[in-house]
């Protein structure tokens, strides 16, 4: 099948609305953080303090999609992200009406907290759904499933594209506290229809074997890690490139120049389905990671915003595909009923590196400039690239038993249908 009968027979499957409405659900989420730093910032007159709200924010955020997801994992999605939905846009507009009041800083970082907390992972609990989506393909629906979670790779990059686009043109055009209030009528509006999807249904299948669910496997810790050091690539290039548009006169274009590193992540996710199958999930991940750091040491060279533009762009050509190979292998691995917890905890754990990234690269940078930052990247996929190459035959044997262990259960499920 190539790829581009992969995205129309899933296209097909889920429908359009679908596909529509799960892309849009997740923007909310991506203009959060920075749309709490400018309002925050411009509020009180302090970077210091819409600094502190933003990390209270991507914290609780962290720490409130688990619990999340371990309560969809039981009852089923929809009414995790519907009560999410609806609740976190009308916290994140008590955030904006007590931004305006100049409320004191320690109620701007409790309500920040509080959004965060309320936010639903739309990307995590949408590639969840594709298992069940893809259930009537067949044999299809393992190479299904792949191009699902190439697409879903793809969708969650441009979402921390546009997101931030979006914050920008609002606050640009009306003010930071418009950009969130329009943030908050997505969340409540997206949010809702992304649970009230008729696939949102499926996931209840999931809820008897959430009774009984089993422990994520150690392995997984293992993929949390991969997750952590490519949060860490995202929050030193960030820092770098900030601290270089900065010396160039322009800090204005940080943003800009970042956003290179999701585009070139999105063309490099949608191509992820030409892959043929028999090259293993875990062999993508060590390529993509090795990828990583031939991308990443001309980081080190570069002096220019024009020079870092390019190869921010080339960068994301491996981002892409390792995250998604990661995904892939905890889709793989997780027990049935730990699937959106599991898919979940790695979303999450990018947000801890970005900030473990960002706080090792300030204090570098503030010490001995730009090319420090970097120097926390090209470590961030050295470590990467290893931990990938040492796990090689341990992913290969869990992917190798799930594999059969889900084929015994399907034999279990259409004998126990055939009897009287």
């Amino acid at each position: 099948m190539s790829a581009l009968a992969s995205y129309r027979r899933l296209l097909g499957l889920a429908g359009p609305l679908y596909v529509l409405v799960a892309f849009l659900g997740r923007l909310p989420v991506s203009m959060c953080q920075l749309g709490t730093l400018l309002l925050v910032s411009s509020s009180t007159g302090s970077y210091g303090v819409g600094g502190l709200a933003t990390g209270a924010l991507a914290i609780s955020n962290a720490v409130g999609a688990p619990l999340a997801a371990t309560v969809a994992d039981r009852v089923g999605q929809r009414p995790v992200v519907l009560v999410q939905s609806l609740a976190g846009a009308a916290a994140l507009t008590g955030l904006v009406v007590v931004a305006v009041q100049g409320a004191p800083t320690n109620l701007l970082v409790v309500a920040a907290a509080v959004t965060g907390l309320l936010l639903p992972q739309v990307g995590p609990f949408a590639r969840v759904r594709w298992r069940h989506i893809t259930d009537s393909s067949g044999p299809e629906q393992r190479r299904l499933v792949d191009a699902a979670f190439a697409y879903e790779g793809a969708a969650d990059e441009a979402s921390f594209v546009l997101g931030p686009a979006l914050v920008g043109a609002a606050a640009v055009l009306a003010s930071p506290a418009a950009a969130l209030l329009f943030g908050a009528v997505m969340l409540a509006g997206f949010g809702a229809s992304f649970a009230l999807h008729p696939t949102a249904a499926a996931t209840r299948r999931d809820s008897a074997a959430a009774r009984r669910p089993g422990r994520l496997p150690p392995l997984f810790g293992v993929l949390l890690a991969a997750q952590l050091f490519v949060g860490v690539l995202f929050g030193a290039t960030q820092t770098g490139t900030a601290a270089l548009a900065a010396e160039g006169g322009q800090p204005g274009t940080a943003g800009l120049v970042h956003a290179l590193l999701g585009i070139g992540s999105v063309i490099a996710g949608l191509a992820m389905v030409l892959v043929p199958q028999r090259v293993g999930h875990e062999r993508r991940v060590l390529a993509a990671a090795a990828l990583l750091v031939v991308l990443s040491a001309p980081l080190l060279l570069v002096g220019s915003l024009a020079g870092l533009s390019l190869v921010v762009l080339l960068l994301g050509v491996a981002v892409g595909p390792y995250m998604i190979g990661v995904f892939t292998l905890g889709e793989r691995i997780c027990p049935p009923g730990r699937v959106a917890l599991g898919m979940t905890l790695l979303g999450s754990m990018v947000g801890v590196g970005y900030a473990v990234g960002a706080g090792v690269a300030g204090p570098l940078t503030d010490a001995h400039g730009y090319s420090a930052a970097f120097v926390v990247t090209v470590i961030a996929t050295g470590a990467a690239f290893g931990l990938s190459a040492l796990s090689q035959r341990a992913f290969r044997r869990a992917t190798a038993t799930q594999a059969v262990a889900a084929e015994n259960a399907k034999v279990t499920c259409v004998a126990a249908a055939g009897r009287p």
